[in-house]
C-alpha cells in the first residue's frame, strides 16, 4: 500500500481505519493517494470480519482535492474528473463509510468526503466546494452530493459561491452531522464506528445499499451534466491562467 494512505483494523478487524497522509500534495488526488486509497478499499473488501470504514485526514489536511496538474489536463481535454470512478468510492464501499473531516476539506476534497455514509466535521475547519474560484464549474458529482448532504439551500449556496464555511458556522446553518472541536473529530467518528460494528454486517451492507441507491441511480445524469458544462467552462478564454493563479504557479 502506498505511504500516502494508511490502514489500520480495531475491534477485532470490524473497524477499518483510513488515514490519508499525502502530506507534499496535502492530500490532493495525487497518484500516491488515489493509489493507496483503491488498495486500502480492496483490502477491506476482501476482509469478512470488515463492517465499517473510518476515514480521516492528517493535521488541520481532510483533503485539499484535484492536483494542478489533474485541473490542467481537464482543460486541456486529456482526462476527465470521472475517469475510474475514484471519486465515488466512498458511495460504491459496500460498507458503511464515515468521514472523520478533521481538517479542511476543499473542492473535490469536500466532494469526496461527502460520498461518505456518516461525516464528522471540526468547528475550526475550512469546508469549501471552491470549483467557481478557478473559473470553471463543480465536478465529481457536487451539483447532486452536495445539497443532499448539507441541504438544498446551504448547498446550492456554497456552489454559486465557492467561499470557505468553518465548522462552526456549518454548525450555526443547522448541517445535520456532527461539528465538534478538531481534536474530537476522530474519537467520535470511532464512537460512531463501534455503535455500527455491534450489527450484523449483512444488515449494515443491506442498509447501505439502500440507503446509497437514490444517489446511485441519480448519480450519472448530474455527472453527464456536469460534463456538459465542463465542455463549455474548461474551454473559456483564459481558464489555464486562472487554474495556476489560485495555485500560486
Amino acid at each position: 500500500m502506498a505511504e500516502a494512505v494508511t490502514l489500520h483494523w480495531q475491534e477485532g478487524g470490524a473497524i477499518a481505519v483510513v488515514g490519508m497522509a499525502e502530506r507534499e500534495g496535502r492530500n490532493t488526488f495525487t497518484i500516491p493517494l488515489v493509489t493507496g486509497l483503491a488498495e486500502a478499499f480492496a483490502a477491506i473488501a476482501a476482509a469478512p470480519e470488515a463492517k465499517v470504514v473510518v476515514l480521516h485526514g492528517y493535521d488541520t489536511v481532510f483533503s485539499a482535492g484535484g492536483t494542478l496538474e489533474e485541473l490542467i489536463g481537464i482543460a486541456d481535454g486529456k482526462q476527465r474528473f470521472d475517469e475510474a470512478g475514484f471519486f465515488r468510492m466512498l458511495l460504491d464501499c459496500e460498507l458503511p463509510v464515515i468521514a472523520a473531516m478533521q481538517g479542511h476539506a476543499l473542492g473535490g476534497g469536500l466532494v469526496f468526503g461527502l460520498y461518505a455514509d456518516l461525516c464528522v466535521l471540526a468547528q475550526e475547519a475550512l469546508y469549501a466546494t471552491n470549483f467557481m474560484k478557478y473559473g470553471f464549474t463543480p465536478g465529481m458529482g457536487a451539483t447532486l452530493i452536495v445539497p443532499n448532504r448539507l441541504g438544498q439551500a446551504l448547498g446550492q449556496e456554497m456552489l454559486f459561491t465557492a467561499q470557505g464555511y468553518h465548522g462552526g458556522v456549518l454548525r450555526q446553518r443547522g448541517v445535520g452531522m456532527p461539528v465538534v472541536p478538531r481534536a474530537e473529530v476522530l474519537p467520535v467518528a470511532l464512537r460512531l464506528a463501534r455503535e455500527l460494528a455491534v450489527k450484523p454486517r449483512v444488515a449494515l451492507m443491506l442498509l447501505k445499499d439502500a440507503l446509497a441507491a437514490p444517489i446511485r441511480e441519480a448519480l450519472p445524469a448530474a455527472v453527464a451534466r456536469e460534463q456538459a458544462m465542463h465542455e463549455v467552462t474548461f474551454s473559456q478564454p483564459g481558464i489555464h491562467a486562472q487554474i495556476r493563479g489560485r495555485f500560486g504557479a
